[in-house]
């Protein structure tokens, strides 16, 4: 019998069973690790689920529930079941609570549920991630689950978590594929690198051109960290991003295939076509202020950035951002800024890829957030967290080894430890009035942990006690303020337009949120999109009339905009046909069009003005042909019937 060599630890990673390793980790592993994981992933299933009520962002469930009903609505993503218009972004997210929905039935849960199981998936493959690219078992399961707690509290990515925006699904299917980009820098496979340009691809279905942006960093990461002759490196790359290319563009060439008149009119553009929301709505519309579609609403044009205050270098940080992302971006400075002086001594290997391809990521993110002047909602950051969380742990043990081995670099700790904790008591002075004793606590936990650092130190005596000091301060020096505000949305439906965490969650928007879904009925409220707003709902009455006399009709009743349409789809579980899109601004009906439907018997009645202009912003020709055409109905303000 020959006798084989066994690799330290061969024996002890085997040892366990599966389920054992699931549950507990590798016996090699340090005990708290795995354990500690799962404790992370049940706070953040508890911050993401708890208490979900509501219709989130109506738009988005109009379509949810428009898709239950018809599979040519779910496909294009239609927001109302007769398929006349589709909302303003790829449907790839909508399909995902859609499906649960067709088989649980449409409520909240069924909804919502998807995007909190989403967000924890998030949070658990940042773990893994930061996991695999450290060296050194302790180290790399305390990176890991520092990213992981950073993941979880980051106060947006609690807001978004809870609402149906696509935001959600855009963040995890982004995480697999940075996770699959560090495995192919890691193993050398390509086909890793094939599989994350893939998950960017899906992402680019759930929010266009946003999904993009990750690319400069992976594609800097291979060409200067793989494991293969530069030759290949460029091969590699340029068949990544075939690959990329096709999974981005397949429902696009469908739809823009598809004859314009058997498919809905692609909301948000200009010319009824996937192409123009790509490049304009969708993209250049959000980073020059301009280009087609409805402007994403209220506050948006060049330079005013809609929700997220004015462009420029220090957006993330102004009153409306600063509280949603910004609270540890002085840590990853700091950390960036020692890892490219660190890049030749010790950041190196799997680890210096994964600093490329996190910091990578959190750099252009945070340029084009800041110079964008297009509308630009808070809830966007909620992509910059997973490189802030992984940058955090990364950077977080990178300085505690140097602070424990190096005189010469251990200042860098206590400074990043300084830093954040002074911003974090700037934040949460900007609202004295509400816990106003965190701000001072985070103070002193700042001071605290900065003087034992440094003490401990220049006295060479960094003992476990010292560390364990020191950790507990910085924790709170750190973590107190988003934690604070991360815990907010547990208490109130986050406002679904624009979600937000903190003293001020569910403020920002078009209004208050719709009613609560109770038991069997269609949740949500008539008192306007997203509860409120421009154009608002249809009263009480005209719905029981529209609904007493639709007969036959496809649509119950043809309206301005989808804020009107999308209480009254929700709240009657009937097509409302929304003429102009988001907003109203869209161009999709025209006068022959609605000839066309109301001869037909498709559609009957026509609720016409209150609603910045009319379908399609400045044509006037539709609703002078309904006012001439069709019979005023009595007792019911601006509706026509048109079968009249």
């Amino acid at each position: 019998m020959t006798a084989t060599a066994m690799r330290p630890g061969h024996r002890a990673a085997t040892s366990r069973s599966l389920p054992a390793r699931v549950l507990l980790g590798a016996e090699e592993d340090p005990r708290w690790s795995r354990p500690a994981m799962w404790a992370v992933l049940a706070v953040a299933f508890v911050l993401y689920a708890w208490g979900l009520s509501g219709n989130a962002n109506e738009y988005y469930a109009a379509a949810v529930l428009s898709g239950t009903q018809s599979w040519k609505a779910f496909f294009f993503g239609a927001l109302d079941a007769g398929s006349f218009i589709t909302v303003d972004k790829p449907p790839l997210a909508l399909w995902v609570m859609g499906l649960s929905a067709r088989i649980f039935g449409y409520g909240t849960w069924s909804m919502l549920l998807p995007q909190a199981l989403a967000g924890v998936a998030a949070v658990g493959l940042v773990h893994s991630a930061v996991r695999r690219a450290c060296s050194g078992r302790t180290y790399a399961h305390a990176a890991a689950l520092v990213a992981a707690v950073v993941m979880t509290l980051t106060p947006i990515t609690v807001a978004i978590n809870r609402d149906n925006n696509p935001d959600t699904i855009l963040v995890l299917l982004l995480v697999l594929a940075a996770w699959f980009c560090l495995e192919s820098l890691r193993t050398g496979r390509l086909r890793s690198l094939l599989v994350c340009a893939l998950f960017v691809g899906l992402a680019f279905n759930a929010k266009m051109l946003q999904a993009y942006l990750v690319v400069p960093a992976f594609a800097l990461a291979y060409l200067l960290c793989a494991r293969v002759p530069w030759l290949r490196r460029v091969g590699h790359l340029l068949a990544a991003g075939l690959v990329m290319l096709v999974s981005s563009a397949w429902w696009m060439v469908i739809v823009d295939l598809w004859p314009s008149d058997s498919r809905p009119y692609v909301g948000g553009s200009t010319d009824n076509s996937v192409w123009d929301l790509v490049i304009g709505y969708n993209g250049l519309g959000r980073i020059l202020g301009q280009g087609g579609g409805a402007g994403g609403g209220p506050g948006g044009g060049p330079g005013g950035g809609g929700f997220g205050g004015e462009s420029g270098a220090g957006r993330l940080f102004n009153d409306i951002l600063a509280g949603q992302i910004s609270w540890l971006l002085p840590f990853c400075v700091v950390a960036l800024a020692f890892a490219a002086l660190m890049r030749v001594r010790r950041i190196e290997g799997p680890s210096g890829a994964a600093w490329l391809v996190w910091g990578g990521w959190l750099v252009v993110h945070y340029v084009v957030f800041s110079f964008s002047s297009g509308t630009f909602h808070p809830y966007y950051t909620t992509a910059m967290a997973p490189a802030v969380a992984a940058l955090c742990g990364l950077g977080g043990v990178s300085m505690w080894r140097e602070y424990r081995r190096s005189r010469t670099w251990a200042w860098v700790l206590p400074l990043a430890v300084a830093v954040t904790g002074g911003w974090s008591f700037v934040v949460l002075r900007r609202t004295p009035d509400w816990a106003p004793w965190l701000a001072w606590v985070v103070l002193g936990a700042t001071l605290a942990a900065v003087v034992v650092l440094v003490l401990a130190r220049v006295r060479a005596q960094v003992t476990v006690r010292i560390a364990a000091l020191a950790l507990a301060a910085t924790v709170v020096a750190g973590l107190a303020g988003p934690a604070a505000y991360a815990v907010t949305p547990l208490g109130s439906q986050v406002n679904g337009t624009n979600p937000t965490a903190g003293p001020n969650a569910g403020q920002m928007g078009f209004g208050r949120m719709g009613g609560r879904f109770r038991g069997g009925e269609f949740p949500g409220g008539r008192a306007g999109f997203m509860g409120g707003g421009p154009g608002g709902g249809i009263s009480d009455s005209m719905v029981k009339y529209l609904l007493a006399n639709q007969g036959k009709a496809t649509w119950l009743v043809a309206v301005n905009s989808a804020m009107q349409a999308s209480p009254t789809i929700l709240s009657t579980g009937r097509p409302v046909l929304a003429m102009g899109g988001f907003t109203g601004s869209d161009a999709a009906m025209t006068v022959d069009r609605l000839k066309e439907l109301t001869s037909s018997g498709q559609l009957r009645y026509v609720l016409s003005g209150g609603d910045r202009g009319g379908p399609g912003r400045g044509n006037t020709e539709v609703t002078t042909w309904v006012q001439q055409n069709c019979k005023a109905v009595d007792g019911q303000a601006s509706l026509y019937d048109c079968a009249a």
